[in-house]
């Protein structure tokens, strides 16, 4: 198990999940992945789930979409967190690069500071900048989240946005003719811009979050056992691995990833 403690500027540190139904989220999630639950007080806003592994180790979060957030559409989704030095200082750059900023900046507790954004083209996206909570304590193994990909029409403009934001470097994959674009945090490989071609015409831009898996196959079964529908069955991509896309019961978007075995 590869425990962490923090996180480098510029990362992916946490991944939420928006649900009009925690205990059917629960009842999904933790036998698919083997997680385990736990829950946190937030007032009149419920409860907050963490989901855990290896004993503990913070891999997730997990909140009920509330009445006002129904009522404006929001749909049930898994979130990206990025971590930041400064919320606030983030917020700034990201509106001066053509970003929406949907709410925050803002504490949670003492937990950290946070925002919610849209990117130019429209894809929400939130940060982080951490106090008590530094976010996923675990990765590397099954179960946990591994990649990122975003969908946009506008891939240029999504590009200039996030490289001025948060720094990162979206260029082509070395000898990939395919249009997709590879995003690095300083020397790490965290996420990809899928090709606007490559896009179904009527589906929002969003982000799409991954989790790692050691049988991308089995774990397809086991999800449409617990109730998953499936917007794309389990392909291999050549020299990569083998993934596929699910909805969970609820509705809610992501990805399997099973790597390909080396050597």
């Amino acid at each position: 198990m590869r425990h962490i403690d923090s996180h480098e500027t510029g990362s992916f540190c946490w991944i939420e999940l928006a649900t009009p139904d925690q205990n059917a989220a629960k009842n999904f999630y933790q036998p698919l992945f083997g997680w385990d639950a736990a829950e946190f007080p937030m007032g009149p806003e419920g409860v907050y789930v963490i989901f855990k592994l290896d004993g503990g180790r913070d891999v997730a979060g997990c909140y009920a979409i509330n009445d006002e957030m129904k009522s404006r559409g929001v749909p049930p989704h898994w979130m990206p967190y990025v971590q930041v030095a400064s919320a606030d200082e983030t917020v700034d750059k990201a509106k001066e690069s053509g970003g929406n900023i949907v709410a925050g900046p803002f504490d949670v507790f003492n937990m950290g500071r946070m925002a919610v954004m849209h990117d130019p083209t429209g894809a929400v996206i939130s940060v982080w900048q951490p106090m008590s909570h530094k976010g996923t304590l675990i990765t590397g193994v099954p179960g946990t989240h591994c990649w990122a990909d975003l969908s946009t029409p506008d891939v240029d403009r999504a590009k200039d946005f996030y490289e001025k934001v948060f720094g990162w470097k979206i260029e082509p994959g070395e000898h990939d003719t395919s249009g997709y674009l590879h995003i690095s945090n300083s020397t790490q490989m965290i996420g990809g811009v899928q090709p606007a071609s490559m896009r179904a015409p009527n589906v929002p831009p969003h982000w799409m979050i991954y989790f790692l898996v050691e049988d991308c196959d089995a774990t397809a079964a086991k999800a449409k056992e617990l109730g998953a529908t499936f917007h794309l069955e389990p392909i291999t991509m050549e020299n990569v691995g083998r993934m596929a896309v699910l909805a969970d019961p609820q509705g809610a978007v992501s990805a399997l990833f099973q790597p390909m075995r080396r050597g």
